[in-house]
């Protein structure tokens, strides 16, 4: 726990943002879901959920607020940054902090507390957990003859 009550003041201002992002995006026809990206501090980044009028099932608004961050910081890598999300992040989005470096995730809302309104991702996250021979969705690895080469060319390619 942090007893520093600045650290606290600074983490209940970031959440009640992303909190307020997705309460309007409620009134905006959207999920509840809004995220801020912040690093030393400052706001780097914002995003509400905009699944609703992208119709891109990806427009999350943590993945939205992590490709505004790369673009802003002009870098793939967000280490240093942390997220606030008014609603747990779901395993593509857990997955992106992870891959893009994010320090340190704060969430409002839990699987639980979706879970009534059929927002809660737990079931996506339980088939992850399964091998993936187990899991409902069918993952093959089907690489033509010939094309063994693509990351090695890949590596060359860099020098």
């Amino acid at each position: 726990m942090n007893s520093d009550p600045t650290a606290t003041t600074a983490h209940t201002g970031f959440m009640r943002e992303a909190i307020a992002l997705a309460r309007a995006n409620i009134a905006a026809g959207g999920r509840p879901f809004g995220a801020v990206l912040v690093r030393d501090g400052e706001i780097i980044a914002r995003a509400s959920n905009r699944i609703h009028d992208s119709f891109d099932p990806t427009a999350h608004a943590e993945l939205l607020a992590i490709r505004e961050a790369g673009q802003r910081l002009r870098s793939p890598r967000l280490d240093g940054c942390v997220i606030y999300a008014s609603g747990y992040p779901c395993p593509m989005c857990l997955a992106a902090m992870h891959l893009c470096g994010i320090s340190a995730v704060h969430y409002a809302y839990s699987n639980e507390d979706g879970a009534p309104y059929g927002l809660s991702t737990a079931p996506v996250y339980a088939q992850m957990a399964l091998p993936p021979g187990e899991q409902s969705l069918p993952v093959q690895q089907e690489c033509p003859q010939g094309e063994a080469d693509l990351y090695a060319q890949w590596a060359r390619q860099r020098g």
